[in-house]
């Protein structure tokens, strides 16, 4: 047996405690008058984006954006099926990524009470270096995890060494025709999103770690 050519995946998982938290709010108002409902809008939004600018400035929050009111109107139906004077309906969604936590559990209770404010939900991160940093140690590790399968594999019939000719994600090495259209998950960074269902003074945040995983096949030439 002068060489034998292997094939193998290698795949890697890891946890890492998030570093950011998105949280998204929805301010919402509604009436029978447009230039009411507008001025609502505005008035519940603007203390939020003050205090929320305030943050930003001593660096509790990295950053925050908050989108035009949308602004729209329907006639709503009463239980008998008649039609209903037109309702006008503003909202706004306001987002803020958080470094600190115990500031965003503050935070999210404080919100959550206020009047025509609904909370969306907590976004759990990574910072995008740590994020780069982990993928890459990640898809490191599961190449090292693939030169030790195919090379247990070798050892295993009688040879003693393997040399790399293929590597890449999983999906888009080179196969044989009938394997193309095979299925193949990609290098992903797992995001955990915190239900809101609930939120009052008490609220609690315990984030769960994010998984970051890498997967890649291999293919080698075992002498």
């Amino acid at each position: 047996m002068s060489e034998v050519i292997i094939t193998v995946r290698g795949e890697h998982e890891t946890r890492v405690a998030p570093e950011e938290a998105v949280a998204t709010i929805s301010v919402k108002a509604e009436g029978t008058d447009r230039g009411a409902v507008f001025e609502r809008i505005a008035a519940l939004a603007a203390p939020l984006r003050a205090d929320l600018t305030a943050r930003a400035e001593d660096g509790t929050i990295a950053e925050w954006s908050s989108q035009r009111a949308t602004v729209w109107a329907n006639r709503p139906w009463n239980n008998e099926g008649k039609q209903l004077a037109l309702v006008h309906y503003a909202s706004v969604e306001i987002s803020a990524t958080f470094l600190d936590f115990a500031a965003l559990s503050w935070w999210v209770s404080d919100v959550a009470e206020r009047d025509g404010v609904q909370v969306d939900g907590v976004q759990w991160r990574l910072s995008p270096a740590t994020a780069k940093d982990t993928e890459a140690d990640a898809a490191a590790t599961a190449v090292r995890v693939a030169v030790d399968r195919a090379t247990a594999y070798a050892s295993a019939i009688g040879l003693t060494s393997v040399s790399p000719v293929e590597i890449a994600d999983i999906g888009l090495l080179t196969r044989q025709a009938q394997d193309v259209g095979a299925p193949a998950p990609k290098m992903m960074r797992a995001m955990a999103m915190s239900s809101m269902d609930g939120v009052g003074p008490s609220v609690q945040f315990q984030p769960e770690d994010i998984v970051v995983s890498a997967g890649v096949e291999a293919r080698f030439v075992a002498r």
